[in-house]
C-alpha cells in the first residue's frame, strides 16, 4: 500500500509527458527547443531569410529616378538570335514580337511623354540606305532613338547616315563596320555625345561566335525632356 502514492506520481508524470509530446507533434515541433532555451536562459540567434534580388522595369537592378525612362537593349547574337529593345517594361522590338530583322533595328520614342512613335528594321547588307535616311532625317527635337544591331549593321551605311547618327549623339557610327555589334540610344538635339552606346568590333581573333562578335547588353535610365515652350 505504501507504493500507491509513488506509482500515482509516476503515472501522472508519464501522462503529462505523453500529452506534451503529442501537443509538440501537432502544433509545430519546436516545443523541445523552446523548453530547453527557457530553462537554460539561452536565446536562439535569428536566421537571415534570403530573398531573390528584386528586378525593376526592363530587368534593371534598381529603380529609375522620377522623370526617367528605364530601358534595356540587347544586340543580336550572330545571325541566329534577334535583338531586343525594352522601354518602361514594354518590349518594343524582339523575335517574339516578330518585328526584328537583319541590320539596324530602331525604335523612336517621344522624349517628353515616353510614348512609342515608330519601330522599323533596315537591312544594312542587301537593303537600301535611302530607306534609313528617310526614317531618321525628319526627326523632331527631343525624339529619342533606340538602336540594336543584328548580323550586319554597317555595310550599306554611307557618309550621310553615319553623320546623322553622330548628330544624334553617337561616338562610334563613323567607325561601325561589317558584322560589328552595336547598341545605341540617342536623341534629336542632344548637346553632347550620348553616354548610352556600346560597340563590339568584328575581329576574327576575338569573336565569340564564328564570324561574329559577342552580343551586347546595355540598360539604364534616360531623363525625360521638359515640354518645349511656345
Amino acid at each position: 500500500m505504501r507504493l500507491a502514492g509513488p506509482v500515482r506520481v509516476v503515472v501522472v508524470l508519464l501522462l503529462v509527458g505523453f500529452t506534451w509530446l503529442l501537443a509538440s507533434s501537432l502544433f509545430g515541433g519546436n516545443s523541445v527547443s523552446s523548453v530547453r532555451h527557457f530553462f537554460s536562459g539561452a536565446s536562439e540567434e535569428p536566421t537571415a531569410v534570403e530573398f531573390p534580388p528584386r528586378k525593376y522595369k526592363c530587368g534593371l537592378s534598381a529603380p529609375c529616378p522620377p522623370k526617367h525612362l528605364a530601358f534595356r537593349l540587347v544586340s543580336g547574337a550572330a545571325n541566329v538570335i534577334g535583338p531586343k529593345i525594352c522601354l518602361e517594361d514594354k518590349m518594343l522590338l524582339s523575335s517574339v514580337k516578330n518585328n526584328v530583322g537583319r541590320g539596324l533595328n530602331i525604335a523612336l520614342v517621344n522624349g517628353v511623354t515616353g510614348e512609342l512613335m515608330d519601330t522599323k528594321t533596315f537591312d544594312m547588307w542587301a537593303g537600301d540606305v535611302n530607306d534609313l535616311l528617310k526614317f531618321i532625317r525628319p526627326l523632331h527635337e527631343g525624339t529619342l532613338i533606340f538602336v540594336a544591331s543584328f548580323d550586319d549593321p554597317a555595310t550599306k551605311l554611307n557618309d550621310e547616315s553615319r553623320r546623322l547618327f553622330e548628330e544624334l549623339g553617337s561616338s562610334t557610327a563613323k567607325e561601325l563596320a561589317f558584322r560589328d555589334s552595336w547598341v545605341f540610344v540617342g536623341a534629336k538635339g542632344i548637346e553632347n555625345k550620348s553616354p548610352f552606346e556600346q560597340r563590339m568590333k568584328n575581329s576574327k581573333s576575338n569573336n565569340k561566335y564564328e564570324g561574329w562578335p559577342e552580343s551586347l547588353e546595355m540598360d539604364g535610365c534616360i531623363p525625360m525632356r521638359a515640354p518645349l515652350e511656345g
